[in-house]
């Protein structure tokens, strides 16, 4: 990866201490074992004196079947994890107006360094949740909307901020979960499988933290695509089959069924080192994670059979009369490798009594991200090695960002922040023919794409406590965003070489002011109001990524504009003695909005192009009741439900689109958490996840339910129970989906899925 050499001026920066807005470790919790968040924890981060923030703690999660880094989160309020199987690579994330496919407007950071993916959108823009292990997690923030300075336009629905612990004496953790699931539709009816491995060791020499991990995951998942045939006329060679499924699209038009991919196996093995040092009143930590990812799609199945018994893979075929066309390429295999590093170094500490520091600096690298498909299945009478491979070569990021706090700057109360960050990002996508799949072999290119995109970035807040009553924050971040390096092919077939087209860069700055508003009429309650402007820039993408894959066509989009958001948000929280309710109204109005449009030709062919949109308003209600020893000392309880409406109000390319919903946000979300603490080593917990249903394309056309390509409504109820047996040793049950409900987001949602757990500590 090329490397950009910067120079980020330093700046002084301050961190407004506020109490936190709701209690932790209740005499009525289970046992929390002491850890220590890696560096100085502040009490609280500025987010939460200008908007909306929810804390998880480790005893938060007590009730949830957490397998994957992004099942922590999944019940927040107004926040969707579209994670289709335990393991998938495609867990995109969407918090309030940003739908699960808009992944450039939420950020996800651990330990400080970026785990979200700002060079591709949709399902290639999920982020890498695998860098960090759910099992070293001790605090999670979720940051609602870009009402901070401290956080770019890429905040336009929120930030998941992620520290990690180490204990504070020699310990060993081991833990480990077995999972398996039922899944019945369309042609596939069997259970999958798999399991997790975690292992740790931590130990402090002196002043001196080291902290070693390795997880290991392998599972199968339910099949992802079920494929639909193609009318054809009639042909008198067409073969004669049956078991071909009758029934509609997503856009409730009849088609005939003809197969799925079958069953993904993904395997992952993650390895993490990090080390700590304190001095005096600073602290570092060095942080390196490493990620060795496989999956294989070997086992399409075909649902058409012949007269002679067997299945059919490819060709003109009739049915009961009619005729249709099945494409090889639709049930070929594949199989991909990724390898991925993250290297991250942090320091914090204080100058003075009033004023502290924080830097960070962090390289991602892509070492290895290829994948492999075959022209046909190797079923197939034409089947031989000739195939598709995809690669990503020279492709990552690297950050670094200073930030510096005072507190009660110039006169008491008076909190003041400034910084600086910088962000490079660099893709570059190479599509093959190849003569042998297999072997990876890279014989001619069908296509090349690719650039870079860089953000320099100052900022400054002010957090001001006028009274006990009255509080202010104001401030502004200014970015300058630059696109360079793009490229796509336009190949001559008349000239030798590949030809490439060359994009000009371009250079774009934004200043976006931020104001909060805070009363406090009672020492319980709290009133806010906050309003901010944010720019989200393009990602490259979104701007140079034009290519042609087996039944995909993507064309970019250089001359794109940043998204221009306006956000406000009104807040009425009543303080608890064990916890809180809070009220929140907001709206986004954003113009230009990036979206990805795709259109599917004959034949299951997608063009994909990214389309500005004028003007998208999301208008928003959420309560919020989070409780300790709610009615019941026993009785833990979060419970959240949201009504969003999402609307197209401009759109001058296609005005037909205006007053349509906008894709993927439903109207209606909720969440419940409930842990009953029978002793003090019993748990048992319910949990309930509803979302109704929405719609997948702008054009609002998608209205068939539960089917595949639907955007559905679902109501998934889990369960789960845990015993400490031993000071060492706790083992636990656990069930989701329990009533084994069949819905999709596009691709299925898993089936009933049963969990076995453990963990040990030495």
């Amino acid at each position: 990866m090329k490397t950009t050499n910067k120079i980020i001026s330093l700046s002084f920066a301050a961190l407004a201490a506020t109490p936190a807005m709701a209690q932790s470790g209740q005499a009525n919790k289970p046992a929390v074992e002491e850890i220590t968040v890696w560096g100085t924890q502040n009490e609280a981060t500025s987010a939460e004196r200008v908007g909306p923030t929810s804390v998880l703690h480790p005893q938060d999660l007590t009730s949830i079947n957490v397998a994957t880094t992004e099942d922590v989160v999944k019940y927040e309020p107004s926040l969707v994890i579209r994670r289709r199987f335990i393991g998938d690579s495609n867990g995109t994330l969407g918090i309030r107006s940003a739908n699960m496919f808009q992944t450039s407007r939420s950020m996800v950071f651990a330990d400080g360094v970026p785990l979200h993916y700002l060079l591709q959108s949709r399902w290639s823009g999920a982020p890498r949740w695998t860098m960090v292990s759910a099992s070293e997690i001790a605090r999670v923030d979720v940051i609602y909307g870009p009402f901070s300075a401290e956080y770019s336009g890429n905040a336009m629905g929120g930030v998941v901020q992620i520290e990690t612990a180490i204990p504070q004496e020699r310990q060993v953790h081991i833990d480990g979960s077995f999972f398996t699931q039922s899944f019945n539709d369309y042609g596939f009816d069997d259970d999958v499988s798999g399991y997790k491995g975690f292992a740790s060791y931590g130990d402090k020499f002196g002043d001196l933290s080291v902290y070693l991990s390795y997880n290991h995951l392998d599972n199968d998942s339910q099949p992802q695509s079920f494929y639909y045939a193609g009318n054809a006329p009639a042909d008198s060679s067409a073969t004669t089959v049956t078991g071909g499924i009758m029934g509609p699209d997503s856009q409730e038009v009849e088609r005939l069924y003809f197969g799925d991919t079958g069953v993904i196996n993904t395997t992952t093995d993650n390895f993490k080192f990090k080390t700590g040092y304190e001095f005096g009143r600073f602290s570092t930590l060095l942080n390196v994670a490493y990620e060795d990812r496989h999956s294989d799609t070997f086992d399409a199945n075909s649902y058409l059979t012949t007269a002679t018994g067997e299945p059919f893979w490819g060709g003109t075929i009739e049915q009961d009369g009619n005729y249709y066309s099945v494409p090889g390429s639709r049930l070929n295999v594949a199989n991909a490798d990724r390898r991925s590093l993250s290297v991250g170094l942090r320091l914090r500490g204080e100058l003075s009594d009033r004023t502290t520091i924080e830097a960070n600096a962090s390289q991602f690298d892509i070492l290895e991200d290829i994948s492999r498909s075959s022209a046909t299945n190797p079923m197939h009478p034409d089947y031989d090695l000739s195939g598709q491979v995809s690669d990503y070569e020279d492709t990552g990021w690297q950050t670094a960002d200073v930030k510096l706090t005072v507190r009660d700057w110039a006169t008491p109360g008076l909190d003041f922040i400034t910084g600086a960050r910088y962000e490079a990002y660099e893709l570059n996508y190479n599509v093959y023919a190849s003569d042998n799949y297999l072997a990876s072999s890279k014989d001619q290119y069908t296509s090349r794409s690719g650039g870079t995109t860089e953000i320099a970035a100052v900022f400054a807040q002010f957090n001001w406590q006028l009274s006990d009553q009255w509080d202010v924050s104001f401030g502004g971040r200014y970015e300058d965003w630059r696109s360079d390096d793009g490229y796509y092919s336009d190949d001559d077939a008349a000239t030798p070489e590949f030809d490439l087209e060359q994009v000009p860069g371009n250079d774009i700055a934004r200043f976006s002011p931020k104001f909060s508003l805070g009363y406090a009429p009672a020492p319980q309650w709290q009133l806010r109001y906050s309003i901010a402007q944010a720019y989200r820039f393009p990602i490259v993408e979104e701007l140079f990524s034009q290519y042609q894959a087996y039944n995909t066509v993507s064309e970019a989009n250089p001359e794109l504009k940043p998204e221009d958001g306006f956000h406000q948000n009104l807040m009425l929280q009543r303080d608890l003695e064990n916890g809180y309710l809070r009220l929140n109204v907001y709206q986004d109005d954003v113009d230009d909005t990036i979206e990805s449009q795709s259109t599917t030709l004959p034949g299951g062919t997608s063009i994909r192009t990214f389309i500005p949109i004028d003007n998208v308003r999301t208008r928003g209600v959420e309560f919020i009741a989070n409780a300790y020893g709610l009615w019941l000392d026993a009785l833990d309880v979060r419970f959240n439900v949201a009504y969003t409406d999402a609307e197209i109000r401009k759109n001058d390319a296609d005005p037909a689109l205006e007053g349509n919903e906008f894709p993927r946000t439903p109207k209606w979300r909720s969440n419940l958490l409930a842990t009953y603490h029978l002793s003090d080593r019993w748990d048992i917990g319910a949990s309930v996840q509803y979302a109704s249903n929405s719609y997948g394309r702008l054009d609002n056309t998608d209205t068939a339910e539960n089917v595949y390509g639907a955007q559905d409504s679902y109501t998934r109820l889990g369960l789960k129970s845990s015993y400490q047996f031993s000071k060492h040793f706790k083992a636990g049950v656990g069930v989701d989906n329990l009533t084994d409900e069949v819905a999709y987001v596009a691709h299925p949602w898993p089936g009933r899925t049963l969990y076995l757990n453990f963990s040990y500590d030495l």
